[in-house]
């Protein structure tokens, strides 16, 4: 449903009587697979990357919703509005997916997951439904989209895409835009977190003692200690036994490489995709790309260290390696 009033973070006004009810959803509620699941499982392509045309002949569906899920450009001052830019221009029905407003404020740590029963309370009064076909894009270029992909396919939804080339692909396919606000009817989403998906601090230790593949989504100077780091009191520099793996590195012409191209650039980095991949990053946003360009290429054990440098660096006894 579409109207034309403000739209608003209603979850932020969840009630506790509500997100109890939202645990206890999550708890006890079963998942009963129907032929008509059955059927429509089958009608889900298996590349996590949807075109224009994709899209935009399911855009009428009540069961698709599309999420603009861009984040400010780091190091860009002064920072850019990036919801008044969708509220300037947008594709069709879709809703604003703020990353930084749905983490989990309870941690000094930026990006964090939030809890289950939150995001599910935040998710069905954005109108998004985990059973839904749900489409994230960023208006330019491969930065933030990911990660909104990873946090929802995280909490348990299946059918989750993010569009080819985002906002800018979509207007040069001569596909219609709109402007304002978007509301839609409140859905129903029970967040069950994927554990085999995210890693902590103690897991992450643990995989570099077992010397485990951890790629890192860092420039290549923050990643060997060359460059400053934008988080002040934060040291430049690597776990042990990181691999490099710069996101711009994953990305041409503003959308991400292609699937052959994508595997070239792990070849290059030895990364086995067979073997279990954790990501890391600054902060967990470009770590998702990584993830993103894994599942592409269809990386079957990839998880993501969710306070990635932010957490580790600040550690007293991080273990730090520099190439300088």
């Amino acid at each position: 449903m579409r109207a034309t009033a403000k739209s608003s973070y209603a979850w932020l006004h969840c009630s506790l009587a509500d997100r109890k009810a939202k645990v206890a959803v999550i708890t006890f509620t079963k998942v009963i697979r129907t032929k008509s699941d059955f059927e429509r499982s089958k009608l889900v392509v298996m590349t996590p990357l949807v075109s224009p045309s994709w899209l935009a002949s399911r855009l009428q569906s009540s069961d698709t919703v599309v999420l603009d899920a861009t984040l400010p450009p780091v190091g860009v001052s002064p920072p850019a509005d990036t919801r008044a830019r969708y509220l300037e221009k947008h594709i069709p029905g879709a809703i604003f997916f703020d990353i930084e407003e749905l983490s989990d404020h309870a941690t000094p740590l930026p990006h964090m997951l939030p809890a289950p029963e939150a995001f599910s309370c935040s998710m069905s009064a954005l109108g998004i439904g985990d059973n839904m076909t749900i489409v994230v894009y960023e208006q330019e270029g491969v930065f933030s989209a990911p990660r909104a992909w990873w946090m929802l396919r995280t909490f348990g939804a299946q059918n989750v895409y993010v569009l080819d080339g985002g906002l800018r692909a979509w207007t040069e396919a001569g596909l219609a835009t709109e402007s304002g606000p978007v509301h839609r009817a409140p859905a129903s989403f029970h967040a069950t977190l994927d554990r085999d998906a995210v890693k902590d601090l103690s897991q992450l230790r643990g995989r570099i003692v077992k010397h485990q593949q951890i790629l890192d989504a860092r420039s290549a100077g923050r990643f060997n200690g060359t460059a400053p780091e934008p988080r002040a009191g934060l040291s430049s520099g690597h776990m042990p036994g990181a691999i490099s793996v710069p996101f711009t590195e994953l990305v041409e012409d503003g959308r991400l490489k292609s699937e052959g191209k994508l595997r070239e650039v792990f070849a290059v980095k030895n990364v086995d995709l067979q073997q279990s991949i954790t990501t890391t990053c600054g902060s967990g946003v470009t770590a998702a790309v990584i993830a993103l360009g894994l599942a592409v290429v269809g990386a079957p054990h990839v998880s993501l260290y969710d306070g990635s440098w932010a957490e580790y660096a600040q550690q007293p006894d991080a273990v730090i390696e520099k190439n300088t």
